[in-house]
């Protein structure tokens, strides 16, 4: 299983800035000294191109971000300051999930170790989102004739506005947000899917909606390759999430999903999106779990299993 970084491209931010910037380096340490993941299992993308990019994004918005024009206010709805390392990361990190997807459909899943930036629009970022690597990467795959159908598996607890948007009418894809009802983007946008799950919201009820999202995806749309936007943030112990998820509520809803993979043969391309833990090694504990799940279950194939 191949995993995709980019952390060394760091997004400069002053201090206190409430973005857990750091959890990259760390849940990336962290899987190389756990000993369940090869050395060469880690790899460096390309950056997202300008082809790449303007698929789901405008020309002007692209433009603007690369010369560093975007205004004041523009630059407060995405929540970073400019930069060119903020330019770099944002491809880099759109060319990760790019990279997953292309290694997934090779190999079954891949996983970004970062990604699920899933607020950034056509033509503006917003909620610590620039680039959307969702939407580049499944308008890639499509475009490339990777894939005739993908689609997106949003279970970051705050909804896939920019992805839904993005992909609005495309027959091709399919987006499904499971998501809290009362938080960010407080304006919902029209995913193909969206379920919207009360303050409070704790595994059981959790996994139920979950399994009946799973259904209508894999039975009604039947992808041939998943992109999973595998958020931290639905945690109880979450400064942003609202919801009261487990830990071990997050493994199940891991594992329920790449087992709908698996039995639907659709490759997955996992990302990690959001995660504000109170403590921030407990985001990086679930990020790694994700990880550590799509591991186990992919690391038996048919020839492995004794007859």
């Amino acid at each position: 299983m191949k995993l995709f970084y980019a952390d060394h491209f760091v997004l400069p931010l002053p201090p206190g800035h409430r973005f857990p910037m750091e959890k990259y380096a760390r849940l990336r340490e962290r899987l190389q000294a756990g000993g369940l993941f090869a050395a060469d299992a880690f790899h460096v993308p390309e950056a997202a191109t300008d082809a790449e990019i303007l698929r789901a994004h405008d020309a002007a918005y692209l433009d603007h971000v690369q010369a560093g024009t975007l205004d004041a206010a523009e630059m407060r709805r995405i929540g970073f300051p400019w930069s060119a390392a903020m330019v770099e990361r944002s491809r880099r990190s759109a060319g990760a999930t790019l990279a997953a997807c292309r290694a997934a459909l090779d190999e079954g899943c891949a996983a970004n170790l970062a990604g699920g930036t899933h607020h950034a629009h056509r033509d503006f970022g917003s909620g610590f989102c620039v680039f959307n690597d969702a939407a580049i990467a499944a308008l890639a795959m499509i475009a490339e004739g990777h894939a005739r159908r993908v689609a997106v598996v949003d279970c970051d607890v705050h909804q896939g506005d920019g992805t839904a948007t993005i992909l609005a009418g495309n027959p091709a894809t399919f987006t499904l947000s499971l998501h809290g009802e009362k938080n960010f983007p407080f304006r919902k946008a029209a995913s193909d899917l969206d379920i919207e799950l009360p303050d409070g919201t704790a595994d059981a009820a959790y996994l139920a909606a979950l399994d009946d999202a799973l259904v209508q995806v894999f039975d009604g749309f039947r992808p041939d390759l998943v992109i999973y936007l595998a958020g931290a943030d639905p945690y109880e112990g979450d400064r942003l999430g609202r919801l009261a998820l487990s830990r071990e509520g997050l493994a199940e809803r891991d594992r329920r999903v790449f087992s709908a993979c698996q039995s639907g043969s659709a490759p997955v391309a996992i990302a990690m999106a959001g995660g504000y833990a109170h403590h921030i090694d407990d985001t990086v504990a679930i990020h790694a779990a994700t990880l550590e799940t799509a591991a186990r279950l992919y690391r038996t194939s048919p020839e492995d299993t004794p007859a």
